[in-house]
């Protein structure tokens, strides 16, 4: 009997695992490896995690490897050029090519001048934006952008692609910064980790006997995740808090620009920074704290939140994620960035909140963060993706 051959998915990511430090993209990749085992995940991405200047130890550059489910390409620095990329492409047999970004200026805006060219194969292209559309991020560098989104249109470089949205408000997104048909946009949440499932069992975590209030910020440190903010925000509260920071400094000069704002904080508020911190310590970080303070930008999805309320811990976020309604939930909070007042007076309400209370309400958030990650509709809505181009 002949094996039927699985569909080939060629993925473009800047960064993939052992890599950590780029977040949502490359976790978004390593998960649907991890749930879609009906498709081979080919892997094109860089042969270092972000602002490394040395290479992963345990990888083969510029090779064909498998890594889990899944066969990599790590490209060295040296072959990223538009002509190897478009080489590698051609040479490899794919039925879909699906590219993670609308602005990456390797690997997105080269192949797509590749295949304008005729060097690459006539294949379906998807093109995920990974939240680089919502109304925080694209005013970051706005007149850069908005630049690039004219003269690509003029050149139709994105011409007959299907865009994966994570949410429907991503998908709200998109049209209107490129103001396309509806038609050509497909929604599929983004898959949680199975490591998020498992976490959702874990303890609460007990209070310290302190009256400090503990919250954590974990990101990468760079505008559009908006730390700066969150440390105004806190600048308003009264009561006594820990604020732990957790993330890699992608940013220098943003980083700078926050350290200072730290050194203006009143004497209740304790901040301290811990650096980059590796996928496996994340659920316990967040078990030994009260709050996830995240007012980001735009988040596609933002499998960070998903990590928190795996373990209990409430989140009070921006109103820029696909996490909303969460007060109704009883999971946390979203908020318009345009009422800092507000994210302060939440944090003094929580940290007036009974020990009992809180312990309670983890249980709570855990149970039904269990229920909403467990979703079939989720590794379905995914499937599809690929399915229909495929098909056509």
């Amino acid at each position: 009997m002949i094996k039927e051959q699985k569909p080939k998915i060629l993925t473009l990511v800047g960064f993939y695992l052992p890599g950590y430090k780029a977040g949502g993209p490359l976790r978004t990749i390593a998960n649907m490896v991890e749930h879609l085992n009906d498709y081979e995940f080919w892997i094109i991405t860089r042969d270092r995690d972000l602002g490394d200047e040395s290479p992963y130890e345990e990888i083969k550059p510029d090779k064909w490897q498998r890594v889990g489910n899944a066969m990599v390409h790590y490209l060295s620095p040296e072959r990223c050029t538009i002509r190897r990329l478009a080489v590698l492409i051609a040479e490899t047999s794919y039925d879909v090519l699906y590219i993670n970004s609308f602005f990456d200026p390797f690997f997105t805006v080269r192949p797509l001048l590749a295949r304008k060219l005729g060097l690459l194969p006539n294949k379906p292209v998807i093109i995920a934006p990974r939240g680089e559309f919502s109304e925080g991020a694209i005013k970051i560098k706005r007149h850069k952008k908005h630049l690039f989104i004219k003269l690509a249109g003029l050149i139709r470089l994105y011409a007959n692609v299907v865009w994966h949205a994570s949410s429907t408000h991503e998908a709200q997104d998109v049209l209107r910064v490129l103001g396309m048909g509806s038609g050509t946009i497909h929604v599929a949440l983004d898959l949680p980790s199975r490591k998020s499932l498992i976490a959702s069992g874990v303890s609460p975590q007990a209070e310290s006997a302190d009256a400090v209030t503990r919250v954590v910020f974990l990101s990468r440190i760079s505008p559009k995740k908006n730390l700066d903010y969150a440390l105004k925000a806190l600048s308003k509260v009264k009561q006594k808090i820990l604020f732990n920071i957790y993330g890699p400094a992608e940013d220098q000069s943003y980083w700078n620009r926050c350290q200072e704002t730290i050194s203006q904080l009143p004497a209740n508020i304790s901040v301290k920074y811990w650096g980059a911190v590796h996928p496996d310590q994340v659920s316990s970080i967040f078990n030994a704290h009260d709050l996830f303070f995240f007012p980001t930008r735009g988040e596609n999805y933002g499998h960070v939140i998903a990590e928190a309320l795996s373990v209990g811990t409430a989140v009070l976020l921006s109103d820029q994620t696909p996490w909303r309604d969460l007060q109704s939930e009883h999971l946390g909070w979203d908020l318009p960035l345009e009422n800092i007042d507000e994210f302060a007076r939440i944090i003094e309400e929580y940290a007036i909140m009974p020990i009992e209370e809180k312990l309670a309400w983890r249980k709570d958030i855990i149970s039904k963060t269990t229920k909403r990650l467990s979703k079939n509709e989720t590794i379905e809505a995914n499937r599809s993706l690929f399915m229909s181009v495929v098909n056509k």
